[in-house]
């Protein structure tokens, strides 16, 4: 018998309560590491209040369901750290999989919608990817610089990674990523960064 369109949603909502055991290797103000799920809800908290430096326009409600979800694949495919070269090559057939198996719990059109918010911020092109990306980048690189780089030292991470990395801020919000750049200078100069 096929599930109703109740039974569908609140299996879903039942199975992304998994997204508060991922652990990143950010670390939150309080010293403990940061779960998937308080990392998208600090984000679309970010985006409600920073969006005046958003380069584009862009639909605000959209933008924070996108923050929300972006990260729920994480449940199958574990978090990939952001400067794991070895992770990264199959952390988008891992991300893809889990996509088509945690939004297909949902009915149609809610696994549609999502899983192509999903897409679009994975492509990064809208305007509502681009920021979101960009609070994806500010939101660790804060709260690292709050532990004075404690996490880039454990690593030992470079400044040419962290420009890489941080460089997708631009396209989102031209003013946060000059921000950005007076981090990362000021993380090199303190020796949380490596100068290479």
């Amino acid at each position: 018998m096929e599930k109703d369109r109740l039974s569908k949603q609140l299996e879903f909502i039942l199975e992304i309560d998994k997204e508060k055991e991922i652990l990143r290797q950010s670390h939150k103000t309080g010293g403990e590491r940061e779960n998937d799920a308080e990392h998208a809800w600090h984000m679309a908290i970010m985006i409600y209040l920073l969006r005046e430096y958003a380069n584009d326009e862009f639909d605000l409600p959209k933008a924070m369901v996108m923050a929300l979800i972006h990260d729920i694949v994480e449940i199958d495919a574990g978090d990939t750290y952001a400067y794991d070269t070895e992770g990264h090559k199959t952390r988008k057939a891992r991300e893809d999989a889990a996509a088509e198996r945690i939004f297909g719990l949902l009915p149609e059109d809610q696994r549609d919608n999502l899983h192509s918010l999903f897409d679009e911020f994975e492509e990064g092109e809208s305007p509502e990817a681009r920021f979101v990306r960009a609070m994806d980048n500010l939101q660790p690189i804060m709260l690292n610089n709050f532990h004075n780089g404690a996490d880039w030292k454990r690593h030992g991470i470079t400044k040419t990674q962290v420009v890489g990395r941080q460089k997708r801020t631009e396209p989102g919000s031209r003013m946060l990523w000059n921000y950005i750049k007076g981090l990362i200078d000021e993380n090199v100069k303190k020796g949380n960064i490596i100068d290479e």
